[in-house]
């Protein structure tokens, strides 16, 4: 069962698992990256719902009684985070707690219960960070963090339920995912589209904000090895990948490179307080669960386009 699964990150888990496995996507399709997946099987089923519906989503857990449950539903997107940060804090802290509870009758028998976290709960300046290093309560009165501070709430909660009710739980800090099927306001997202029809690229700010960037397939891979592996229990992990390291002006230029495009880039004022440094430790997810990401981002470029000119014909 995946919260949150016509999500960008869960729909490309959904058709990595749906073949082999009986899948329960739960969503409200506010994004919806399912659509390009096109999947269809009788071991898919789906169920139009909202997180903060606390009834409809614990009748689905009694029906479908998951083995493994991946808790993905989230505002996403800072442009998002920044116009409704109640929603936003609505959705994180009371989802969660629905989701956690919602399986608390049927602990006994899951094999794994998955909360997605977030980078973004080590703060604006994130170097090498590791899952030990502190997480980031950051200035009151930013909308921009009520998105952090949700998250970094969410993974107490799921820890809090680990511990008095047996869950077997993981947590996953994503840092920087793109490629193939998002949609919202990702980076790569946004300026491999506007390449592609040659239309200027708008940076925020100076450009010099540093970013990790890690391909979906190897996000994918991460989130598997964490379901398959009990070593991964009780742990949380950053998934991302620091070869694909860059500054946002850099990544820009490389994208109208890679997409023969001739957008032009343009620099407009940053009316948002921001994340200047994230680049991940991932020391941890290699040594316990063997993950090593494959894609480099020059690849993964390619890919993204590839699959973006296919669908803006």
């Amino acid at each position: 069962m995946l919260t949150g699964g016509a999500g960008f990150i869960g729909s490309t888990l959904v058709s990595k698992l749906y073949k082999d496995n009986e899948i329960l996507v739960y969503d409200n399709f506010s994004r919806d990256s399912l659509t390009y997946k096109n999947l269809k099987s009788k071991h898919l089923s789906i169920v139009k719902g909202d997180v903060l519906d606390s009834d409809l989503l614990a009748r689905t857990v009694e029906d479908f009684r998951p083995q493994i449950a991946v808790h993905l539903a989230s505002i996403a997107g800072v442009d998002t985070v920044i116009k409704n940060p109640v929603k936003t804090l609505e959705i994180i802290l009371l989802g969660t707690f629905n989701f956690l509870r919602s399986l608390k009758k049927y602990s006994g028998d899951l094999e794994r219960v998955m909360d997605f976290s977030t980078s973004e709960v080590l703060g604006s300046y994130a170097y090498k960070s590791t899952e030990l290093s502190n997480t980031n309560f950051a200035p009151v009165g930013e909308a921009r963090w009520t998105y952090s501070i949700g998250k970094v709430a969410g993974e107490h909660l799921m820890h809090a339920f680990s511990k008095e009710h047996g869950y077997p739980s993981v947590t996953i800090r994503p840092f920087n995912i793109y490629g193939v099927g998002q949609v919202g306001e990702g980076a790569i997202h946004v300026f491999i589209k506007r390449a592609i029809k040659n239309q200027t690229i708008e940076i925020h700010g100076d450009g010099d904000q540093i970013r990790s960037w890690c391909y979906i397939d190897d996000m994918t891979d991460g989130i598997l090895l964490c379901l398959k592996k009990k070593e991964a229990i009780g742990e949380i992990f950053n998934i991302g990948n620091p070869k694909g390291t860059i500054t946002i002006s850099s990544l820009a230029e490389k994208i109208v490179s890679i997409c023969k495009s001739k957008s032009k880039i343009k620099y407009v004022p940053k009316n948002y307080v921001d994340v200047e440094l994230r680049i991940p430790s991932i020391e941890k997810a290699k040594e316990l669960l063997g993950f090593n990401p494959k894609v480099d981002l020059n690849e993964g470029i390619k890919r993204t386009s590839q699959f973006y000119r296919k669908i803006l014909k």
